[in-house]
């Protein structure tokens, strides 16, 4: 273990987790295995890299991280309107439903149902995190830079 200072490129281990501003925890590594990524080499946002820049190993500390730089605020045109009937005749439409469509290259394209009015229905392509001010907790493990990364 070194006690070198997170910088561009470095080897980073840590435990991280993401919360909502009320506790609710989105995501964890503190109960499994830590995370391990170069920093830049687009595994984690840079909004919450750069929250990283500076730290070092034994650091343990926590950021609030608002919507621009986490998920961006929820872009309108990313909620569609489609047919009913548009779904699979034996599917429950219901707000809240995650639904998965195929782009025009073939990716899965997630979605949540946000409402169903008649023979309409509001599908939300915004990420689920979009608009959310997140809490970043962070407990650097390790860092490795130049030679050692």
């Amino acid at each position: 273990m070194t006690t070198a200072s997170i910088l561009p490129g470095s080897r980073i281990t840590l435990n991280f987790a993401i919360r909502f501003t009320d506790g609710q925890e989105v995501d964890s590594t503190f109960d499994k295995e830590p995370a391990q990524f170069r920093l830049g080499d687009g595994n984690m946002l840079p909004g919450f890299e750069e929250f990283l820049l500076g730290l070092t190993v034994g650091d343990h500390d926590t950021f609030e991280v608002p919507p621009e730089k986490a998920f961006g605020q929820p872009n309108p045109q990313n909620v569609q309107d489609m047919k009913r009937k548009d779904f699979p005749v034996d599917m429950p439409v219901a707000p809240g439903l995650m639904v998965s469509f195929a782009d025009a290259q073939g990716a899965e394209l997630p979605g949540v149902i946000s409402r169903v009015e008649g023979d309409w229905v509001s599908v939300d392509f915004n990420h689920p995190l979009a608009g959310r001010t997140l809490m970043f907790e962070v407990q650097i493990l390790n860092v490795e830079n130049g030679a050692d990364a």
